[in-house]
């Protein structure tokens, strides 16, 4: 009578015995280092933190320049459809937002769980097939972003996507948060500058986090899983590989890091971030007016 009770504490014995995964080799190298920073920050959702972290110190402050002169609203030009988030946080904190928003959720959406799965199995066929053959992409940005598409169009097309309960309570806590940014337009974005821009969104982005982890896409379990080790380094140049869980895909791929003043960072987005502020130093161009009519004579006689 004694033997269920043992084999349930001889299961939990073996559930507490459980090991982390191994870390990969060169895990405490500096380069590998810097990328879970990156991921802790995201975790954290502290953007302006996850800001300075990502390039070197004269370079943020650069681009803090850039934003105050609207040149530039990194990094949230680094989220897909950016521009749009600015009208997105306006339509989320308006007055009737969470009536509206679900009339429109169940005009298209409602009991469309098969056309959505479909849907989602498309896009990421598409998506794939789209970066495996177009877009100026690195080999090594090319391999991430297949992995990403095929995971979350995965996780897509098995998530509740279509349950009107589920919606309801989403809409109303993002409804929520967005309200209290304050933030309704580009021109907050602009009056609050970069880093208090991104203060105000770091709350908005933990409860979107919130609400993707009731989809089941837990995003601070890939930041909170990712591993990361070292592949190769020469001189000011590394190879980080970098393991992490999304959705039920294990994502794994390779990033190069660079060292400037004695730190690392992502070469991509140093590359990305050198192009935006040499276009941010151009001069503006100002239209060439156009030359004047010349003034009629007096002697002749008027057109009619």
């Amino acid at each position: 009578m004694h033997v269920v009770p043992a084999l349930l504490l001889a299961m939990l014995a073996l559930a507490g015995c459980k090991r982390s995964p191994a870390e990969l080799p060169g895990a405490s190298a500096e380069p590998a280092t810097a990328v879970r920073e990156l991921a802790r920050a995201l975790q954290r959702n502290d953007l302006a933190g996850y800001a300075r972290a990502a390039v070197p110190p004269e370079h943020y402050q650069r681009l803090q320049q850039a934003w105050r002169e609207d040149r530039s609203r990194w990094p949230l030009t680094e989220l897909p459809l950016a521009e749009r988030l600015p009208s997105a946080l306006d339509t989320l904190a308006a007055p009737d937002a969470e009536r509206q928003l679900q009339r429109a959720f169940d005009a298209q959406f409602g009991g469309q769980a098969a056309s959505l799965r479909q849907a989602a199995h498309s896009l990421g066929l598409f998506g794939v097939q789209y970066l495996r053959n177009q877009g100026d992409y690195t080999p090594e940005q090319r391999g991430h972003y297949v992995q990403l598409v095929q995971a979350l169009s995965g996780w897509a097309e098995h998530a509740p996507l279509s349950e009107r309960k589920r919606a309801q309570a989403a809409i109303a806590r993002l409804s929520a948060a967005a309200r209290r940014t304050g933030l309704r337009s580009d021109a907050d974005l602009h009056s609050l500058g970069m880093e208090q821009s991104l203060v105000r969104l770091g709350p908005f982005l933990a409860d979107l986090k919130t609400v993707l982890a009731s989809y089941g896409l837990d995003l601070d379990a890939s930041a909170r899983e990712l591993r990361t080790g070292l592949v190769s380094q020469q001189g000011d140049q590394a190879v980080v590989r970098i393991q992490y869980p999304l959705g039920s895909a294990q994502i794994d791929t390779t990033a190069v890091l660079v060292r400037r003043q004695g730190h690392w960072y992502l070469r991509d987005t140093l590359h990305d971030v050198d192009t935006l502020l040499a276009a941010a130093a151009a001069p503006i161009a100002v239209p060439a007016e156009a030359p004047a009519a010349p003034a009629a004579d007096p002697a002749l006689p008027a057109k009619r």
